[in-house]
């Protein structure tokens, strides 16, 4: 129980904080945090949770992860549902929270920092050009953890790493999809905007979690310390 509840707490901080910069920051006239902003109010969110609760959970923070650290050999299969669960529960909450500080200025939430493709891309990118990227920075974000937190990594720079690379992330794919790599982001967002965002939202959970469960047969069967 106490590492489904880190994973609530731990994705309610990565989905509040990442997505509200990009709700309320990343705009705001003259100072606005931008997408460089938000790209590492991402990371550092995966920093600090890395650090302060990931100990007792791992902080996985998001599904795609559980899966590919199950794939990988890393994480016992029956503790993936209640792990997901808690995720995806904790990003809802958090959801919650940031759209009763987003409405709080009579504002409406407009995309709700929503991932999209085609016309509710943020460039405009075409289905295809989601779906590649999304499954290529889920693969890679995976490759990252999965060696980070190998035994033969140095000890202690996990988190770092780790925050890091979804900041890099970010910066890449936001101009694309808004960054998912984070199914339980993107169902937290798209319940609120509802529409199109609910009808796009299969691309965002099922090809990060491909990118993941590939990404851990890869790092198994060529990285695994014989």
């Amino acid at each position: 129980m106490k590492k489904f509840v880190a994973e609530f707490f731990g994705t309610f901080w990565l989905v509040l904080g990442g997505c509200g910069s990009a709700v309320l920051a990343s705009s705001f006239p003259e100072v606005g945090i931008g997408l460089l902003g938000v790209s590492f109010a991402f990371g550092l969110t995966v920093l600090t949770i890395a650090y302060g609760l990931g100990h007792i959970s791992g902080a996985h923070l998001n599904p795609a992860v559980t899966v590919g650290l199950w794939s990988a050999g890393r994480f016992e299969a029956g503790n993936i549902l209640g792990y997901v669960a808690s995720q995806i529960l904790g990003a809802i909450m958090a959801a919650v929270i940031l759209y009763l500080i987003a409405t709080g200025n009579g504002s409406e939430i407009g995309s709700f920092a929503a991932n999209g493709y085609g016309e509710h891309s943020p460039g405009g990118y075409s289905m295809i050009a989601a779906l590649v990227c999304e499954f290529v920075m889920t693969f890679m974000f995976l490759m990252v953890i999965i060696g980070a937190t190998d035994e033969r990594a140095p000890a202690g720079f996990a988190g770092i790493a780790i925050g890091l690379c979804l900041t890099l992330i970010h910066l890449i794919s936001i101009p694309v999809t808004n960054t998912s790599v984070n199914p339980a982001r993107s169902i937290s967002q798209a319940i609120f905007v509802g529409d199109w965002a609910i009808a796009q939202l299969w691309l965002f959970i099922i090809v990060p979690i491909a990118g993941a469960f590939t990404a851990g047969l890869v790092y198994k069967a060529f990285f695994t310390k014989e």
